[in-house]
């Protein structure tokens, strides 16, 4: 009588292995240096917290995360190069807010879904806003700059880091809800916008207050007004736009990462847990409060939430102010 064959047990056994493998594959992540793609100018508020973050992770995580600035297209192009990368957690993006839920109501056509070809990591930080004019101009609050919009409409010119930015948004917002004309100079980038308003190129700008943090300390541009519901620590003795000019203004942005979609869930959880690691260091915490940003660390699931309703939120004030692209 002919012994039976025991291949299954040796299948089951080779598959274990390669189970197990696997396993530890994956427990290693990661095992090689991470790029984090920001669609934005070096020297902007999101690129400025990338980095405060991306080099403590990089600390504990015991692998560099090396950023890399693609500005151009308003995030468009370098969004899409994370999007189309390979799902395996060692290609991320750091986005604003603009780029994930502005964009897509000022684009006739998208190259990319924000809900459906990316997963999201973690609200890291929102970056808080101010208004600035030149260190010359004498306009001293909101209010007296709206004062010189009504005096001279289309005359007051504002920069922007470009078509559907969210320096474009805040100050088309502004202009909308306080009923002013105001002349809208792209610029290519944040940083940009910022030095042409220090250069006297154009008057005034909203900005992240990490982009603009050392121009106002360099008294190369006033800050006149933040965005934020009550005035800032950091510049106690400017007032809030809100009480100095348009009431119930408010503004912010986020920096946010996001990984394409497909990456696995345990390295999402990962990421989010080495941000939430980062953000507990009091140094990383005090460096970005010191550039006027808020830490946050939420989870994937809180952020892919607060995705939908600021797309909800940033359409119908978009519709209603009618803010185009162009």
């Amino acid at each position: 009588m002919t012994t039976p064959r025991r291949y299954p047990g040796f299948l089951v056994l080779v598959l274990g292995l390669l189970c197990s493998g696997l396993a530890q594959a994956q427990a290693a992540y990661p095992s090689k240096p991470i790029r984090m793609i920001v669609p934005l100018a070096a020297g902007s508020a999101v690129d400025n917290a990338a980095r405060i973050v991306a080099q403590k992770m990089g600390q504990n995580m015991g692998q560099a995360i090396v950023i890399e600035n693609q500005p151009g297209a308003a995030g468009l192009i370098g969004a899409g190069n994370v999007a189309k990368a390979a799902p395996d957690g060692y290609t991320l993006g750091g986005f604003n807010d603009s780029i994930m839920t502005m964009l897509p109501h000022l684009q006739v056509k998208m190259p990319w879904d924000i809900l459906r070809d990316f997963e999201a990591v973690s609200l890291v930080a929102t970056v808080e806003w101010g208004l600035v004019v030149g260190a010359d101009a004498p306009q001293r609050s909101a209010a007296e700059l709206l004062a010189s919009a009504r005096k001279a409409p289309g005359q007051i010119n504002y920069g922007s880091g470009g078509n559907g930015s969210p320096q474009h948004i805040a100050m088309a917002l502004f202009a909308s809800q306080a009923g002013v004309s105001m002349t809208h100079v792209p610029y290519k980038g944040a940083t940009q916008a910022a030095m042409g308003v220090a250069g006297n190129e154009v008057h005034a700008a909203f900005q992240g207050i990490a982009t603009v943090n050392s121009l106002v300390r360099a008294d190369k541009v006033r800050l006149i007004g933040v965005t934020t519901p009550r005035r800032m620590p950091q510049f106690a003795d400017v007032p809030t736009v809100s009480e100095s000019g348009l009431p119930g203004f408010e503004f912010n942005s986020w920096f946010a990462l996001m990984a394409p979609a497909g990456t696995p869930k345990a390295i999402v959880q990962t990421l989010h847990s080495e941000i939430s690691r980062a953000l507990a260091d009091p140094e990383v915490r005090e460096k970005l409060i010191a550039q006027g940003l808020t830490p946050r660390g939420t989870s994937p699931d809180e952020l892919a939430g607060d995705m939908r309703a600021q797309l909800a939120r940033y359409g119908a004030l978009i519709k209603q102010a009618g803010i185009t692209a162009e």
